[in-house]
């Protein structure tokens, strides 16, 4: 379930189930984000509180993992292109600069209808089988421009 709106007691209830566990900070983010879309930068206080450690810190743990997005719901599909040296080596590059042409959209982005967003990951564990790409979950290898459209499609 995804709203739009973020609710402050909500947030205390997520945070309630998982203050005593150990690393209760990620599960409680992905809790966040899989009922919210996004993980509100209006949380990370409250999570700090919550958890007693520092906002730098619930900021630095939602930045370092790629999965999480602050601000704002990914779109209705997710296209993760690998960006790890494997993969650019054997013509990544080249597929994210097509990627964000066809989408019209740059890392992190989401495209205008909310369709599409567009991810850097950092191996996808295809390195013998680049450039590779994940799109609402399921992985692909082997790609070029013209797969990537198929795909897309």
């Amino acid at each position: 379930m995804v709203s739009a709106a973020f609710d402050p007691s909500l947030l205390n209830k997520i945070v309630s189930r998982f203050v005593d566990m150990p690393g209760g900070l990620l599960p409680a983010l992905h809790e966040i984000q899989k009922t919210i879309g996004h993980v509100p930068r209006a949380a990370i206080k409250p999570l700090a509180q919550g958890f007693n450690i520092t906002e730098a810190e619930v900021f630095g743990v939602v930045t370092f993992y790629h999965d999480f997005r602050l601000d704002r719901p990914a779109g209705t599909h997710v296209l993760k292109l690998c960006r790890a040296e494997a993969c650019q080596a054997v013509g990544a590059e080249a597929l994210a600069a097509h990627a964000k042409r066809k989408l019209g959209i740059d890392w992190h982005g989401t495209t205008g209808d909310g369709a599409w967003s567009l991810e850097p990951v950092f191996c996808l564990g295809l390195c013998a089988c680049g450039p590779s790409a994940m799109i609402d979950g399921e992985v692909h290898a082997r790609l070029d421009a013209p797969a990537l459209d198929k795909l897309i499609a």
